[in-house]
Parts: C-alpha cells; sequence; structure tokens
C-alpha cells in the first residue's frame, strides 16, 4: 500500500461544483455551504415522478440549491457534450460526488484543476458500489464509515484521502444508519478539506486483496427464506429498512416485517408457527427462531405483530411463506 502527499490547496476560496442527488447528498452539500468556499453549481438527477399521483418531485439537493440561489444542471447523460460544456462554464477548481447517481466521463474528471474527489458511505475498500450502507448491514459488519476519495474511471477505486468510523449498532436500520452516515460525510468532507489545506492529506491507494462490492439492492432481495439462520433474517428486516422491505406471503397475501428479534428454538419446519402471544409470532427458521415484532399486512398500515396475528387469527402449526 502506497501513500503521496498532495500539493497543498490554496488559502483562497474554491470554486467547487457539486455532484449530488438524495438527501445523504443533501446533507453533505449543506456542510460544504457552511464553508468559505463558493458552491458555483449542483449537478442533480432530473426530477422524478412520485406517488400515486405520478407528480414531479425534485431530488433534495436541488431543492437545497434552488433555495440559495446555485445554478443548478439536472443532465439526462453526458454523451452529446453539452453537460460538460455546463460543467466547463462554471470554471470549478475542485468537484465534489456525493450519491449523485451516475458516472462521470474521464474528461469532466480532468475538468478541474484539483480532480474530483468523491464522498463514500463506506471504509473503501470495502463496498465498493451503489449500496453500501444495505450491504455492511447485511454482511453483519459491526462499523462502517465515510470514505474521501479521488474519482477514477473506474467505480470507487480512487485513492483514499481521508477516511472516518461509525459503529453499526444491533438497533440500525437501513435509513437510520444513512442518516447519520450524511451528517459524519459532511463533517468528514470538511475535515479532509482542511487537512488539503494544512497540506497534510495524502493519497492512499486501496488494498485490492481488500476490495468487496456492493450491487444495487433489488426487491426480490427483500423476500425472506426461512431456511436461512434467524440471525440473517433480523439483519435483513433492518437493512432494507425502508426499502424495498423484508418480506413474505401468508396463504398468498404479501407481510412486510419491518421489526424482528432472534429466539432459540426446537427444531421445526422453516416458516411454521410456533407460537404466538402478546410479544408475537415465533417463527421457525433455518438456524433458531424469529420473534416477528412489527409488521404490515398488504393495505394496512404498520402494527404490533401481535395484534396483527390476533386479527388474522394466526395459530402455531401454520406457516408463512406460503
Amino acid at each position: 500500500m502506497s501513500a503521496s502527499s498532495l500539493p497543498a490547496l490554496p488559502a483562497a476560496p474554491l470554486r467547487v461544483v457539486f455532484f449530488g442527488t438524495p438527501d445523504l447528498a443533501s446533507t453533505v452539500l449543506e456542510a460544504l455551504l457552511g464553508r468559505d468556499d463558493h458552491v458555483v453549481g449542483v449537478f442533480t438527477r432530473p426530477d422524478a415522478a412520485k406517488g400515486r399521483g405520478m407528480t414531479m418531485v425534485a431530488p433534495p439537493t436541488k431543492r437545497l440549491a434552488t433555495a440559495r440561489d446555485i445554478p443548478v444542471a439536472q443532465p439526462r447523460g453526458w454523451k452529446d457534450g453539452s453537460a460538460l460544456e455546463t460543467f466547463r462554464e462554471m470554471k470549478p477548481d475542485l468537484a465534489v460526488v456525493a450519491a449523485y447517481g451516475r458516472l462521470l466521463p474521464q474528461a469532466a474528471l480532468d475538468l478541474p484543476r484539483f480532480g474530483c474527489i468523491n464522498v463514500h458511505a463506506s471504509l473503501l475498500p470495502r463496498w465498493r458500489g451503489a449500496d453500501p450502507i444495505s450491504r455492511a448491514i447485511l454482511a453483519g459488519d459491526d462499523e462502517t464509515g465515510i470514505t474521501i476519495m479521488q474519482m477514477v474511471l473506474e467505480m470507487d477505486a480512487g485513492a483514499i484521502l481521508h477516511q472516518s468510523r461509525l459503529p453499526i449498532t444491533s438497533q440500525d436500520t437501513g435509513g437510520e444508519l444513512e442518516k447519520k452516515l450524511a451528517l459524519e460525510g459532511g463533517q468528514t468532507l470538511c475535515e479532509a478539506l482542511d487537512l488539503w489545506r494544512e497540506g497534510r492529506l495524502e493519497a492512499r491507494e486501496q488494498v485490492l486483496s481488500e476490495v468487496t462490492t456492493a450491487p444495487l439492492v433489488q426487491k426480490s432481495d427483500g423476500r425472506i427464506n426461512w431456511s436461512s439462520p434467524a440471525a440473517d433474517i433480523e439483519r435483513a428486516t433492518r437493512a432494507l429498512d425502508p426499502w424495498p422491505c423484508a418480506t413474505t406471503t401468508r396463504e398468498g397475501a404479501l407481510l412486510k416485517i419491518w421489526r424482528a428479534a432472534v429466539e432459540d428454538s426446537s427444531a421445526a419446519a422453516t416458516g411454521t408457527v410456533l407460537a404466538v402471544d402478546k410479544t408475537g409470532p415465533l417463527i421457525a427458521t433455518g438456524t433458531g427462531a424469529l420473534r416477528l415484532l412489527d409488521v404490515q399486512a398488504a393495505g394496512k398500515k404498520r402494527m404490533k405483530a401481535a395484534d396483527w396475528a390476533r386479527g388474522a387469527r394466526l395459530e402455531a402449526g401454520q406457516a408463512l411463506g406460503t
């Protein structure tokens, strides 16, 4: 693993262009706007139709930039050259990217005189890719963090400039951990820029033998396999909250599992209801049992699993996943 010192940034405020889209990116942008550097433009994904009415909704980063009178660009791609020209007209000294949702071409990476840096929600080289937060919980990691890295054409493969660590608790959901990492991301970015200005930042190449990947979570990833260990299923209920959520079926009807707990159990066919009491139904799994605590039946609101079981007349010996 090699490291090289970076020449110090100038003391004068930089012209920074920010690339980002969801709430996590908006939180990082908020931190950047608290500095003396000038955010002269924001690139984000196009507005998207959401909800039953398919109303067009602007990304959180666009809403923040618009409120601060910062020019916003929402290109659908970079192939026709117009996005690159817009980027060039902003005359960036530095580009900061956080959950933009689109790869930048080499011509864009080469444009700012101090390059492009990325705020990534993992401890690279672990969890390169689009869903590092969910993947870290699913894998049972006990910590995650933020990596500030130099961007290259290959996804998340650039040299590491600065990192901070954050524990993953046994109660963290994907949504809750993302909020923590968003705040951590803004703070870690500001620390990295301060170190860079002081000439104390180093670029450290990633150790290739330690690389793991974090592919985008799909809706099908939420489907519970009751033959899996109870601990794995419990982590899935947290990692996939708020989307796509861990799901099973009962007599063909969808049931979302929002919260659960692992318990010991005697052997039984996986997916079988072992008991139903005031704390919720207990379900046999491949290893141990899972106590359902919060669930959501199709067309219903989220509720205590014990209340759902009582209303659904769930009894020991019945099965889920059917």
